[in-house]
């Protein structure tokens, strides 16, 4: 079973799981650099987590030790990689596993950082999401 990286102290693991687009991964932490102001992501690049499915994420976070586990992650797949606006694709690993939404960059440091401190919980962020199930803030900018 493989394991999941962990996140660099205050900041959001950023997964790759799509590998098809080189220059559209370095064009999302770009984005996510300009959002930022200060780096709130740990980018992981590996293809040994290419294609991983949301089942798959859940029972590796839930095989990891205690210290080990992370409560959520953010994606960049098949859909950051190909859509215009480039959002990642979040994952409850801890409260409902497996539950998703989708956060450009525009928005990342906003929710990177309340989850990372735990202001809001990820349900509650996903609860702000739009009807395409995609956060751009919590009154809807």
């Amino acid at each position: 079973m493989i394991s999941l990286p962990q996140p660099d102290d205050l900041t959001s693991l950023v997964l790759r799981t799509d590998f098809t687009d080189d220059a559209a991964w370095e064009a999302l932490k770009t984005a996510l650099h300009t959002w930022e102001g200060h780096d709130s992501a740990t980018f992981v690049s590996d293809p040994n987590y290419a294609s991983l499915s949301l089942h798959e994420l859940v029972d590796a976070d839930n095989a990891a030790s205690h210290e080990d586990k992370l409560i959520y992650l953010f994606l960049a797949d098949a859909t950051t990689m190909t859509d215009v606006e480039r959002p990642l694709l979040a994952v409850d690993l801890a409260h409902e596993p497996g539950r998703t939404f989708r956060v450009p960059p525009r928005w990342f440091a906003d929710v990177s950082t309340n989850l990372t401190i735990a202001n809001l919980d990820f349900d509650e962020v996903a609860e702000a999401a739009d009807s395409s199930g995609t956060y751009r803030g919590l009154d809807g900018d």
